[in-house]
C-alpha cells in the first residue's frame, strides 16, 4: 500500500516543483467526485461547489508559490573550518517582499556528510530578516564555493509542499581534520620525544641524571645522587634554545599513492598545527612551498595551503638546505629523501615517514 501511495505521488508531482500530500490527493479525489455528479445531474448547487474548490485548489498553489517568492539565504561561517568536524553556523534568511510575509517555511539542506539541518520559520514578516544557528558537516579539505538547501512549505492548506532550491554562495576553504586520528597523537608523542633528546643541553629545564663525563664542569654534578651511586652523577638540562622543525611534504607521488596522500596531508596537519601549539619553530616546506613560522604567517597559512594542496607528479624534490632543525618528512619513496640527504648530516634529528605515516613501513632515523 505504501509503495502505491509513493509511486502515484510521483507521478502526480513529476516535473513540478511541488509534491502532492495525502490530504491533496484525498481533496483532489473529492473535487473529481462532484465534477462528475454535476455533470451528470446538471445541478446548479453541485457547480458551484465544484467551483469554490477548484478555486480553492488554485489560490492554494498561488500563496504556497507567492510564500517562497523572494526569499534569500546567507550562511554566516566561522573563519576556520577543519574537515570532518561539525562546525556551528549561522543561518540568515532574508525576505525581499517588502510587506508580504511567508509563513510555515521549512529549511532543509542536506551535506557531504549525509546529515539534514532542519528549521522551521512559523513565519517571515515582509523586508525581515531571520537568523538561526545550525551544525554543518564538511566531509573533506579544500575550497568549497555553493551550498544548496531546500525551501518547502505547505501553506495554506496542505495539499502539496512547495519547494524550492535556494543556494547559499559562500567562498570558505576547509583545512584537513585537525581531530587526532588512531596513532597520530601516538607519532606526535615519539617524535617530541626525539626532539626533545636531539635537543638536551645545558639550559635550565632539567632533563636527566646521568654519569659524569670527562671534562665536564664540576658545578654540574649532582652530590646526592653521586652519593646514593658511588660514581659522580651530573644534571642534564634540556637547551634553552627554542624547538626548531622543518616538515618536508614531498608531492611527486603516484597515482597509486593518493590514499597515503591524504592520509600524509592529514598527518602533516595535525603535527603542525600541535607543534606550532607548543611554541616550536616551524617551517613547512614542499615543491612549490617554502614558510617559516612566524616570521612569514602563522599556522592558517600553512593549513591553508594545504586544504589546497594536490600531488605534483614528476616534481622531485629538493635538498634539505638547513641541518639545524628537525627533520619531519613525508614521502612515499623514503629511500630517495635519504639519498637526497634528509635525515642525514649535521641534522638535529629527523623522522622519515614513507607509504604508511604510521605503521611498519615508517623510516626513521
Amino acid at each position: 500500500m505504501n509503495d502505491w501511495w509513493q509511486r502515484l505521488r510521483h507521478r502526480w508531482s513529476a516535473g513540478l516543483h511541488q509534491q502532492v500530500t495525502r490530504a491533496g490527493l484525498g481533496y483532489t479525489a473529492t473535487l473529481l467526485v462532484v465534477a462528475l455528479a454535476a455533470f451528470l445531474s446538471a445541478n446548479n448547487l453541485l457547480f458551484l461547489i465544484l467551483a469554490a474548490m477548484f478555486s480553492t485548489l488554485l489560490i492554494s498553489g498561488f500563496i504556497s508559490r507567492l510564500g517562497l517568492a523572494g526569499l534569500e539565504l546567507d550562511l554566516l561561517l566561522p573563519e576556520h573550518i577543519s574537515a570532518r568536524r561539525t562546525v556551528r553556523v549561522g543561518i540568515r534568511l532574508k525576505n525581499l517582499k517588502s510587506w508580504i510575509p511567508s509563513f510555515s517555511v521549512h529549511l532543509a539542506g542536506r551535506g557531504e556528510g549525509g546529515a539534514e539541518t532542519i528549521l522551521y520559520f512559523p513565519v517571515v514578516p515582509g523586508g525581515s530578516v531571520l537568523e538561526e544557528s545550525v551544525d554543518l558537516y564538511f566531509a573533506r579539505r579544500g575550497a568549497q564555493r555553493d551550498r544548496a538547501f531546500q525551501l518547502s512549505t505547505r501553506f495554506p492548506f496542505g495539499f502539496a509542499e512547495r519547494r524550492e532550491m535556494v543556494t547559499a554562495r559562500h567562498d570558505v576553504v576547509v583545512y584537513p581534520c585537525l581531530d587526532p586520528q588512531p596513532g597520530f597523537e601516538a607519532l606526535l608523542a615519539s617524535v617530541a620525544g626525539e626532539m626533545e633528546a636531539a635537543q638536551r643541553g645545558r639550559g635550565h629545564d632539567f632533563y636527566r641524571i646521568r654519569p659524569y663525563e670527562v671534562l665536564e664542569s664540576a658545578r654540574h654534578v649532582d652530590w646526592k645522587a653521586t652519593a646514593h651511586t658511588g660514581d659522580l652523577q651530573v644534571r642534564e638540562f634540556a637547551r634553552e634554545q627554542d624547538h626548531r622543525v622543518l616538515i618536508y611534504f614531498d608531492l611527486d607521488v603516484a597515482p597509486e599513492s593518493e590514499a597515503w596522500f591524504e592520509k600524509a596531508v592529514d598527518c602533516s596537519a595535525f603535527l603542525a598545527f600541535r607543534l606550532a601549539e607548543h611554541g616550536a619553530q616551524l617551517r613547512f616546506q614542499t615543491q612549490e612551498f617554502d614558510v617559516t613560522l612566524p616570521e612569514e604567517g602563522d599556522i592558517y597559512t600553512i593549513l591553508k595551503y594545504l586544504a589546497l594542496v594536490n600531488p605534483r607528479r614528476g616534481r622531485p624534490p629538493a635538498a634539505p638546505d638547513d641541518a639545524q632543525s628537525f627533520h619531519i618528512v613525508f614521502s612515499a619513496d623514503p629511500e630517495r629523501m635519504v639519498a637526497l640527504g634528509w635525515g642525514m648530516g649535521e641534522s638535529r634529528g629527523a623522522r622519515l615517514l614513507g607509504p604508511d605515516p604510521l605503521g611498519k613501513d615508517a623510516f626513521s632515523k
